[in-house]
């Protein structure tokens, strides 16, 4: 097995950067999700509520990122300074401190049509990581729950087997894609070695409308792939309820990783996580 591709977020929910190359802590990949969008009262704003934010590209610049939407001026924002405000920033019932960048809130509100906040989160100030999956040291920025998500190329060919058409793999937002023969071989893999770096996959990612957005158009024309997923990936594990594809992982170490690597399965579960009987 081989990495395919590898991915940024720079803005969390924004487009993705594909790089050849990333450094990997525990925290996650260097320069993924560090920036977000939040509302009047903080909370994050992400494609399941505005899909339209599959459009706005982040490219990391050294000094900030530049933001591009269809149909608006660019806008090139430096990283928010030390004097920039400071507000508290929700995710589901995490929180986190983060300096706001006035100049893009403007112009993400401007292009939205509502009042929202671009906030940032600088190297190092992350947000606990304490769950009944796992635990982290270093934290994790503005990814929903854990540093890393990792996929199968197999895992893919398989659900698009049942689709009448296929979907990409961004539908799923990764940040690591594994090239594999093996289908759902994820449900089984506990540990895997990346160049010098080990991942633990700690718990599979239960799926939400974002997989039906197309990530180059914004459309939501059906609903799929999720309701194959519904139908043939339920997990039959109560602790994680929904459709999954995918794994969450935790790095155990730091280093860098870059598109082709081999993958090696250090460990494996003694069973495969269960998934209900298809419908």
């Amino acid at each position: 097995m081989r990495v395919a591709s590898l991915h940024l977020y720079p803005v969390k929910s924004g487009r993705a950067v594909d790089v050849g190359e990333a450094a990997l802590s525990p925290a996650g990949l260097a320069g993924d999700r560090r920036w977000m969008i939040v509302d009047k009262a903080g909370r994050f704003v992400t494609q399941r509520e505005e899909p339209r934010l599959a459009l706005l590209a982040a490219v990391p610049t050294g000094t900030g990122l530049a933001l591009s939407v269809p149909g608006r001026a660019g806008l090139d924002l430096p990283f928010p300074d030390a004097d920039a405000e400071v507000v508290t920033a929700s995710i589901w019932r995490a929180h986190a401190k983060a300096r706001v960048a006035d100049a893009a809130s403007d112009w993400l509100s401007g292009w939205l049509g509502r009042a929202v906040r671009l906030v940032w989160l600088p190297e190092g100030s992350n947000r606990p990581l304490q769950t009944a999956f796992a635990t982290s040291p270093d934290g994790i920025g503005f990814a929903d729950g854990y540093p890393v998500l990792v996929t199968n190329t197999a895992s893919l060919a398989d659900v698009n087997r049942h689709l009448a058409e296929p979907v990409p793999m961004n539908r799923f937002r990764p940040n690591i894609v594994i090239d594999s023969g093996e289908a759902w071989g994820e449900d089984s893999w506990l540990t895997l070695r990346i160049g010098t770096v080990t991942l633990e996959l700690v718990k599979p990612c239960d799926r939400c409308v974002v997989t039906t957005t197309d990530q180059e158009t914004a459309a939501r024309a059906s609903h799929e792939p999720l309701r194959t997923l519904q139908r043939r990936r339920r997990s039959a594990d109560p602790r994680v309820k929904g459709a999954l594809f995918g794994w969450n992982a935790v790095p155990q170490g730091s280093g860098v990783i870059r598109a082709g690597d081999a993958v090696e399965v250090i460990d494996r579960r003694p069973a495969p996580w269960p998934i209900r009987p298809a419908i």
